[in-house]
């Protein structure tokens, strides 16, 4: 039986919605709604209804309208940008409501009112495409209004948007006309990236300083991680002062990624706003915001630069994962072998380091001089033994090789000496770990998991509570970080050298909710629980360690005890004795 209400009919689609709503609202909601409203009363409905076009949907920073003539909504949704670039001369540009605008001519359903189908879809990915301030139109808008509206096109050629079966050209207007663009550099083979200008948001035009000093500071310290393809700070600052299209900065740059952002202060404090584009979809990958006191000022840029950096490069790693995971495996190049193993790494999984472990002998395989797969490879195999997945003797000797060949391949690699520290503390050998680390920090002072393993190495070594500020300075930079079980067994390992049992059960146990299904969570719950005197706790904790880790028994334990001390590697046998272990 056929729905009368249902109506299908061609017509003209534009999609518009604010670029970057959920982050002007967190930032001022009163100001940002108020805006809204006088841009909605002032130029949006008014532009609409003098093209005849009709409001079929309204949503809290979007509306989707329909006209009978394909060159009414184009003409709308230019004035609507001309009259919106206007309105925001003068206003700072953190504070600015900026349309990006989606024009599709298609098939459409009109029930209740509202409008479905493909014609919709595509203007809304038309729109998601669109830079802030900007407008895309489908082939056939273009072919419709070619040199009837006083605007100008650029081909983008074929896209796939989302929920649409077939690629769709898609153009970009040009307000002032088609200017004859530089050619995209190409992208490197690394994750590549630009530090924008940050906007200097104060009422202090002297206080740019302040600003360029932080983007100047993050650079270099990217510049030090030697996976990144970082653009050096002469070129990223010939954007400043200037309203920047991030997607077009990234094709004259030749860069996948940019750090954008404002710094803005006020009588004793300093709010930094960051966020990390992907340039060439202009999806947004992460954004933060930042408030300090202002004290030394050469210390704040420090610190500014510390928990920026630290929290773009885990972000750009996943990214990349991201991207790797949607091609088949035999067309991976090395790098994204790499960043597709790291993300296997994050889930902690048993399968899962088995694949990661393969990814890396392929990178090898085709690259043999890439440093960071080689160390890569040493860090996962240790890993596998720390977690009883590989046996200890055979896995060991191939994980010191990796490790070894990644710092003779390049001894400048952070995560080469990293992961050689890493090794050194499974072979027992804390000293030469807690060396290897410090050097992974010189060579990058943001690297999270350094900090975590150098406090280990510190544990081991007896020296408990400068373990303690260590791990602490791991996870200050890396708060949200899928190694937080790491840093709680590091902690139970710290507190343990220094006899505080119960603070060693209290990490050993958030460890063990953080990662359950991972052995040394439990091991060190056993430790701390059996000379606590909580022996029943110890037992059931060994159990559990016995199911995860079949081989375990007391020669095990005295082959793998890390620390160097007598009295704690003493004490750990002792625990595990107490505990029923044979």
């Amino acid at each position: 039986m056929v729905d009368e209400r249902v109506e299908r009919r061609l017509t003209a689609i534009l999609a518009a919605d604010v670029a970057g709503y959920s982050r002007l609202v967190e930032v001022d909601e009163e100001g940002t709604l108020a805006q809204w409203k006088a841009h909605w009363s002032d130029v949006i409905e008014p532009k609409i209804k003098g093209h005849r076009g009709r409001i079929a949907r309204v949503t809290g920073d979007g509306i989707v309208a329909e006209f009978a003539s394909v060159i009414d909504a184009l003409r709308c949704g230019v004035e609507i940008q001309r009259g919106m670039a206007e309105r925001n001369a003068g206003v700072p540009r953190d504070r600015r409501i900026e349309f990006r605008v989606g024009i599709n001519f298609g098939e459409l359903v009109i029930e209740g009112g509202d409008l479905w189908g493909d014609g919709v879809n595509i203007a809304a990915g038309l729109e998601a495409l669109a830079e802030p301030g900007g407008i895309c139109v489908s082939g056939r808008v273009q072919e419709d209004t070619q040199g009837k509206v006083d605007i100008g096109f650029e081909d983008t050629g074929e896209q796939h948007l989302k929920d649409i079966a077939r690629p769709v050209r898609i153009y970009r207007v040009r307000f002032a006309g088609v200017t004859k663009s530089m050619p995209a550099l190409p992208l490197p083979s690394k994750p590549s990236i630009v530090v924008l200008p940050f906007d200097n948001m104060s009422r202090d035009p002297d206080e740019d300083y302040f600003a360029d000093g932080v983007v100047e500071e993050i650079t270099t310290a990217l510049s030090r991680i030697r996976s990144l393809f970082v653009i050096a700070r002469n070129s990223s600052f010939t954007y400043k002062g200037r309203a920047v299209d991030v997607k077009q900065v990234s094709r004259e740059l030749g860069v996948r990624y940019a750090l954008e952002g404002s710094v803005r202060k006020a009588a004793n404090r300093v709010r930094v706003h960051a966020q990390l584009i992907d340039g060439v979809t202009g999806h947004h990958v992460w954004a933060e915001r930042y408030d300090w006191e202002l004290a030394d000022i050469f210390a704040l840029q420090d610190e500014i630069t510390e928990r920026v950096v630290a929290a773009v490069e885990p972000q750009l790693y996943a990214a990349e994962g991201v991207r790797a995971r949607r091609k088949q495996p035999e067309n991976l190049d090395a790098w994204e072998c790499v960043v597709r193993a790291l993300s296997c790494v994050n889930t902690r999984s048993q399968d899962d380091y088995a694949i990661a472990r393969g990814l890396l002998e392929r990178a090898i395989e085709l690259d043999p001089a890439y440093a960071q797969a080689h160390a890569l490879l040493a860090y996962v195999s240790s890993l596998e033994i720390m977690y009883g997945w590989q046996p200890r003797e055979t896995a060991l000797a191939g994980a010191f090789d990796a490790a070894q060949k990644a710092i003779v391949l390049d001894s400048d690699d952070a995560w080469a000496h990293c992961a050689l520290g890493f090794v050194y503390g499974m072979t027992r050998r804390p000293e030469q770990a807690l060396i290897e680390q410090e050097k992974a920090l010189s060579l990058n002072p943001n690297f999270a998991l350094a900090y975590t393993y150098s406090g280990a190495a510190l544990a081991y070594l007896g020296r408990g509570n400068d373990a303690l500020v260590k791990i602490g300075a791991a996870e200050r930079l890396n708060p949200k970080g899928l190694f937080r079980g790491v840093n709680n067994v590091a902690r139970a390992a710290a507190y343990f050298a220094e006899g505080q049992y119960a603070d060693g059960i209290s990490c050993a146990r958030k460890s063990i909710l953080e990662s359950p299904g991972i052995v040394t969570g439990y091991r060190m719950l056993v430790v701390n629980c059996a000379l606590a005197g909580e022996i029943e706790e110890a037992r059931r904790a060994l159990e559990t360690m016995k199911r995860l880790q079949p081989d375990v028994s007391l020669r095990w334990v005295a082959e793998f005890v890390p620390y160097a001390g007598e009295r704690q590697r003493q004490d750990f046998i002792e625990a595990f004795r107490l505990a029923g272990l044979k």
